[in-house]
C-alpha cells in the first residue's frame, strides 16, 4: 500500500502571523495551521474556537462544512463536531478532534497548544442515573459498536459484552462495494488491533441461539451464557439470497460481509466479464468498482431506471448516464433466468457471458431472534422513541428497527449505516438511564466512480421532486415533496447545500428549505 501523500498546508499560519480578529466575523470560519497541522479557527461572538481542521471519519476539510451554533458539520458525512470541546457529536465521526489555545493579542488571534485525549475518555459531567451490571450487545456493526463505544464516552464501568458471528467484526461495512479490494487506501477495520480490549469491551465471535427474556440471558450456540441488565439488539439485515437455477456456482457472490468481499476479490482475479444482478446503490457501488479493475461491466435489473425507488426517475437518468459513459451496459426491465458455468441467461433469451456473478438485489433485516423473544414486530422491531422495545432493557437499533419518526409523523425502518450508528449511540445513553429521544434526520450517501450522492431526510412515496441547479452538469439539488412538504433532499456536487438542508428538516423549517432550494423545475 502506497503511503499517501500530505497536500501542502495553505491559509495564514496561526503561530507566527496570527488572524486579524477584523478578518474573521461573528458566525465564520477560516482553515490556516499551526505547527504544521491544518487547524480550524471559527468565531461566535466574542470567542474564538481552533479545532484540528480534518474530519476524524475520512478527512474532509471541515472548513469547507457548515457552521451551525457551537457546532460544524462535515461536508463529505454529515460527521459534527463540537467547536468548544472537539467531542464528534454525530456519526459516522467517531474520535474526537484535538482543541487548540486562542491567544487574543494586538487584534490579532494566535493558535498555541494543542490538547487531546482518549477517543473513549468520559465526556458525561456526572455519573449516569442508571448503572447496569452488564450491558450485551447483539451484533457488532454500525449500531453495536458505536453503542459499545458510548457507554464508555458517557462514563458506563460496568461489563461490556459485543457478540457477533462474523470473526471479523467491528469493521466499517461502507467500504465495501466502493473498492476491491475495500483496504487499498485505508484499513477496513473501524479500530486498530487491541482498541475494544484496552476499554474493557469484550467481543466475543460466537452465533446467537436465543434470549432467555425472564431470565435476562443471551445464549450463544455453544451454550455459553451471557447474562444483562440491559441488552441491544442490532443484528443487521441479510442478504435477499438469489433463487434462480446456478445460484451456488462458484463464480457467483453476494456482498454483505468482509468474507464475501474477499470472496469477490478473489473472483475478479483474472475475470474479464461480470455481471451484477440488481441495479441498487450496492450493485451499482460494485459495478463502478469492478470497471476500475478494467472488468466488463453488466448490471441486470427489472426497474425501468436505476435507484429511481428511492431518488427518482430524473437522478436516476443520471446515474445510469454516468455509469454508461464508463462502460457500464444496462439490461433494464429485465431478470436473469439461469447462472450457466460462463454465462449468466435472461428472460428475454439474451446470454451474457460472465467469469463473475454479484447478487445485489436488496436485504431483509434479521428478525428472528426478536420475534422469537416475543418482541413487537412490524415490518421490523417496534420501538419507541427512545429506542426501546415492548420488552423494558431490551433496546433496538440499526436495519432492525423501526422507530416515530418525528419529521415524517411515521414509523419508519431505514437501512444505512450512519443511522444504524446514530441509533446506536441513543440506545447506549437510554440503556443508562439518560432518556434521549432518537429525532436524527436520516442520512446516507452513494459513491460512484468520483461522484458522491448526498441524501437527508427519508421519502418513501413523494407527489413532487423540485430540482435546483443542473442535472446534465452533474451539479444539483433535488427536494422530495408530499403535500407541500420537503420529507428529503438529495444533491450532487452540492454538499453545503445538503448540510443546510439537513438543518432545516431537523428544525422542520420548510420556509429556509424554499429559499434553499428556490428556482427549481417540479417533476412529476
Amino acid at each position: 500500500m502506497a503511503a499517501p501523500t500530505t497536500p501542502p498546508l495553505t491559509g495564514p499560519d496561526f503561530v507566527a502571523d496570527g488572524l486579524a480578529l477584523a478578518d474573521l466575523a461573528d458566525g465564520a470560519m477560516t482553515t490556516g495551521h499551526a505547527h504544521g497541522e491544518a487547524v480550524l479557527l471559527a468565531r461566535r461572538g466574542d470567542e474564538l474556537f481552533a479545532i484540528t481542521a480534518k474530519c476524524s471519519h475520512l478527512g474532509a476539510l471541515l472548513g469547507k462544512g457548515l457552521l451551525d451554533g457551537e457546532t460544524v458539520r462535515c461536508p463529505w458525512h454529515h460527521a459534527c463536531f463540537s467547536l468548544r470541546t472537539g467531542e464528534a457529536l454525530r456519526a459516522p465521526a467517531l474520535d474526537p478532534l484535538p482543541c487548540w489555545t486562542v491567544e487574543q493579542r494586538d487584534g490579532r488571534a494566535y493558535v498555541t497548544g494543542k490538547q487531546e485525549r482518549d477517543p473513549l475518555a468520559p465526556v458525561a459531567a456526572a455519573e449516569p442515573p442508571a448503572h447496569p451490571a452488564a450491558v450485551v450487545i447483539v451484533g457488532a456493526g454500525a449500531a453495536g459498536s458505536a453503542a459499545a463505544e458510548m457507554l464508555r464516552r458517557e462514563g458506563y464501568e460496568g461489563r461490556i459484552t459485543l457478540l457477533d458471528g462474523e470473526a471479523e467484526a467491528p469493521y466499517d461495512r461502507t467500504m465495501l462495494s466502493k473498492s476491491f479490494p475495500a483496504d487499498e487506501k485505508k484499513p477496513v477495520t473501524l479500530r486498530p488491533a487491541g482498541f475494544y480490549a484496552e476499554h474493557n469491551i469484550e467481543v466475543v465471535h460466537g452465533e446467537v441461539a436465543s434470549i432467555d427474556v425472564p431470565g435476562r440471558r443471551v445464549l450463544l450456540a455453544d451454550g455459553v451464557a451471557h447474562a444483562y441488565e440491559a441488552l441491544l439488539l442490532s443484528p443487521g439485515a441479510a442478504p435477499v439470497p438469489l433463487d434462480i437455477p446456478g445460484h451456488d456456482l462458484p463464480q457467483v457472490h453476494m456482498l454483505r460481509s468482509l468474507a464475501d468481499h474477499r470472496a469477490i476479490v478473489a473472483g475478479a482475479q483474472g475475470a474479464r466479464r461480470a455481471v451484477v444482478l440488481g441495479a441498487s446503490f450496492i450493485g451499482l457501488e460494485v459495478a463502478a468498482a469492478l470497471r476500475g479493475l478494467g472488468l466488463e461491466v453488466h448490471v441486470v435489473a427489472p426497474d425501468k431506471a436505476p435507484l429511481a425507488k428511492v431518488l427518482g426517475p430524473e437522478l436516476g437518468a443520471m446515474v445510469r448516464k454516468l455509469h454508461e459513459e464508463k462502460g457500464v451496459v444496462f439490461h433494464l426491465e429485465q431478470k436473469a433466468e439461469r447462472i450457466e458455468a460462463g454465462a449468466v441467461m435472461l428472460a428475454n433469451g439474451e446470454r451474457l457471458p460472465a467469469d463473475l456473478v454479484v447478487a445485489g438485489i436488496g436485504v431483509r433485516p434479521r428478525l428472528a431472534l426478536a420475534e422469537a423473544s416475543g418482541l413487537a414486530i412490524d415490518r421490523g422491531v417496534t420501538v419507541n422513541e427512545y429506542l426501546e422495545t415492548s420488552v423494558p432493557s431490551i433496546f433496538a437499533a440499526g436495519d432492525i428497527a423501526r422507530w416515530p419518526d418525528p419529521h415524517s409523523g411515521q414509523n419508519i425502518r431505514v437501512e444505512h449505516w450512519v443511522v444504524a450508528q446514530r441509533q446506536g449511540q441513543t440506545a447506549a445513553r437510554n440503556m443508562l438511564g439518560l432518556r434521549e429521544k432518537f429525532d436524527a434526520v436520516p442520512f446516507f450517501w452513494s459513491k460512484h466512480y468520483n461522484l458522491s450522492i448526498r441524501y437527508v431526510g427519508h421519502a418513501e412515496k413523494w407527489d413532487e421532486a423540485a430540482v435546483s441547479g443542473d442535472l446534465g452538469q452533474q451539479k444539483c439539488s433535488i427536494a422530495y415533496r408530499a403535500g407541500g412538504k420537503t420529507l428529503a433532499v438529495a444533491s450532487v456536487q452540492r454538499d453545503l447545500e445538503n448540510l443546510r438542508a439537513e438543518v432545516a428538516l431537523e428544525s422542520d423549517d420548510e420556509a429556509a428549505l424554499s429559499q434553499l432550494l428556490r428556482g427549481g423545475t417540479a417533476a412529476g
